[in-house]
């Protein structure tokens, strides 16, 4: 599969609480010239050479006290292309089905902490070869101030290598691993969102790839399920399946594509089923770049209430003139500040 060049973009759901500063203020001063009529434009970031992040780690908290939630958003046409090019006016935005005033709007792009969780479980086995090509096709389409770290599992998780803006230590890792063992992948997701606290950006993602089968974990989905609903990282997931008509699906891997398309929607990811292994280079390219091309809106909750529950958010588009109908992908929510 080739992946399709973007039509016109978005920006994804991310709910974190955050300050207005002067520089949101900036943003809202200086409004980037209105397009009347949407085009493609979506250019490959070009690779520079960056320094190493320093080891030094910051403290990560999933409740921030603060003023401003923040979310990302994904806008797609009926042929899955990013749409970009679209203004405030075309996005409303509610929290607990009260509409919110949206107070900061943008389209730029940002730096990136990006987790990525590996499975080299014994059920990878010929797998791990285009895994590994998918991999570096998502390092391309990175910007220099992007950020990486490196989980990898089979009947346990290890984080192989800390946040570093050098890619080419990730691939290096990668490129003798062997395929082993049980599979923890839900172990291997807490621990990358975990290892996200020390995150040197504000945007973070995680990016997993597994054949999505899990039968070594010590947590259970419930239990992934909220540590992910508390934490400030959308999560990306390329599930590698047998096809249905195959003889060699295990009961896990047949329970793989919910597990993981329900732990990436809530966060306002994507889950990228691929049956085909020559599809994973361009799926991991086309989540690369989404990554860079999301929407960013904020608000400032009408509901004041530091009662630390649960709100959800949802995201309308305000359908525009001469385009086909728009899908949107955001964060389904956050919880709200106890004190």
């Amino acid at each position: 599969m080739v992946a399709r060049r973007p039509l016109k973009y978005a920006r994804l759901a991310c709910a974190c609480w955050l300050s207005v500063t002067a520089t949101c203020l900036a943003a809202d001063n200086n409004p980037k010239p209105r397009t009347s009529d949407p085009q493609v434009s979506i250019q490959p970031h070009p690779r520079r050479p960056a320094p190493a992040v320093a080891d030094s780690p910051r403290p990560g908290n999933i409740r921030v006290e603060t003023s401003v939630v923040q979310i990302p958003v994904t806008v797609t046409d009926p042929l899955n292309r990013f749409v970009t090019g679209l203004e405030r006016e075309h996005f409303r935005i509610f929290e607990d089905k009260v509409e919110q005033a949206v107070a900061y709007f943008s389209s730029e792009d940002a730096p990136i902490s990006i987790g990525l969780v590996f499975d080299t479980s014994g059920s990878m086995g010929t797998k791990l070869q285009k895994s590994r090509q998918a991999v570096a096709q998502l390092m391309r389409t990175a910007n220099p101030e992007d950020e990486f770290f490196l989980v990898q599992f089979d009947e346990r998780p290890v984080l192989t290598l800390g946040f570093t803006r050098a890619t080419e230590e990730i691939q290096n890792r990668l490129t003798f691993v062997r395929s082993k063992g049980r599979t923890a992948l839900l172990d291997g997701i807490y621990l990358a969102i975990d290892s996200m606290k020390k995150a040197h950006n504000p945007r973070k993602a995680l990016v997993v790839i597994s054949d999505g089968g899990d039968n070594s974990s010590r947590y259970t989905p419930a239990e992934i399920r909220n540590v992910v609903r508390e934490a400030d990282v959308q999560i990306y997931a390329i599930g590698i399946f047998e096809p249905i008509s195959g003889r060699g699906r295990s009961t896990e891997e047949l329970a793989g594509p919910g597990l993981l398309s329900e732990v990436a929607e809530q966060t306002g990811g994507r889950h990228f089923p691929v049956e085909n292994l020559n599809e994973l280079p361009d799926i991991a390219a086309k989540i690369g770049i989404e990554l860079h091309n999301q929407y960013l809106l904020g608000y400032a909750p009408t509901n004041r209430e530091r009662d630390g529950k649960y709100r959800h958010v949802q995201v309308k588009l305000i359908q525009p003139k001469g385009l086909p109908l728009l899908r949107a992908f955001w964060r389904l929510g956050y919880y709200a500040p106890t004190q």
